[in-house]
């Protein structure tokens, strides 16, 4: 997979994950790499990545999205994550 930009290993947050590249004419699933990282000598920003798997999808070319946060938007996030992880889940417990 010489087309990786980026690089799936023991300290990506989540390999594999199911996505969704959608246009205006097309929707098609994939699988995607995700990863929240930071600089190790002084972080200026947290890094959100993903990157869907271009040997599935036919619409976009070989890229990788990067969402730059500051530390109190990152931590918006991961409450916003928190909180429907949490009505999923419920969801998911009334159904069984």
């Amino acid at each position: 997979m010489a087309d990786r930009l980026m690089k799936v290993n023991a300290y990506t947050t989540l390999d594999l994950a199911d996505a969704v590249a959608k246009g205006h004419d097309f929707e098609t699933e994939s699988l995607a790499v995700v990863n929240a990282t930071a600089d190790r000598e002084e972080p200026d920003y947290v890094r959100l990545q993903f990157e869907l798997d271009n040997m599935t999808e036919d619409h976009l070319p070989a890229h990788m999205e990067e969402i730059r946060l500051a530390p109190d938007e990152a931590r918006s996030i991961a409450a916003d994550l928190e909180k429907h992880a949490q009505r999923v889940e419920q969801a998911t417990d009334e159904e069984e």
